[in-house]
């Protein structure tokens, strides 16, 4: 019987880690109606990290989101989300992030600061990320850590700004999006 054994992340080299797609996703939450948030998530994430423990700036991280694998548990929202009037996955089928700074912020606390594109738009954002975690090895012999990143856009600045009013006068959906993404990662087995 095998068991998981926690490693300290540490040392002077850097490490590559790749996005496990089958334990990650990328979370989103929005304001419907006004009253009240719809949550959805996008199930294919993948991606890859450059840690470098003894200098976090020169850490790096790209991800890529399958636009197509968008899920709020409404079968009709989701070709609404996937058509033109919002992600246009036809034409933009990812959404993609590349980190240009990382800044510490104290132990296993980051700001990840980055290039996000949807919809063919790409704007600066700032992303919280809690970890790396210490790494785990599986039971197959392979080191694991996971983080969780989250931040807040403005998705009329990304151009989804399709949206409808209500007898009163409010939106059917709110700007700001809350994103957060939830990545175990696993060392490359050819890391430095």
């Amino acid at each position: 019987m095998s068991t998981t054994v926690q490693v300290p992340l540490q040392g002077t080299k850097s490490s590559r880690w790749a996005i496990d797609p089958a334990h990650s996703a990328a979370h989103f939450s929005v304001r419907h109606l006004m009253i009240s948030n719809v949550r959805g998530e996008f199930t294919k994430v993948t991606g890859t990290a450059t840690i470098d423990l003894a200098n976090p700036a020169k850490s790096t991280v790209e991800v890529t989101i399958d636009a197509n694998s968008i899920n709020t548990r409404e079968p009709q929202r989701d070709d609404h989300l996937r058509s033109a009037d919002f992600f246009d996955v036809a034409n933009y089928p990812t959404l993609t992030f590349r980190s240009t700074r990382i800044e510490s912020q104290g132990p296993e606390e980051l700001k990840l600061i980055g290039d996000l594109t949807i919809h063919g738009v790409t704007k600066e954002v700032t992303f919280d990320v809690e970890g790396p975690t210490s790494a785990i090895k599986d039971p197959w012999g392979s080191l694991r850590a996971g983080i969780t990143a989250a931040t807040k856009i403005s998705r009329k600045d990304f151009g989804l700004a399709f949206n409808a009013l209500t007898e009163t006068g409010g939106v059917v959906v709110g700007d700001e999006v809350k994103i957060t993404l939830e990545a175990e990662l696993i060392q490359q087995k050819d890391a430095a």
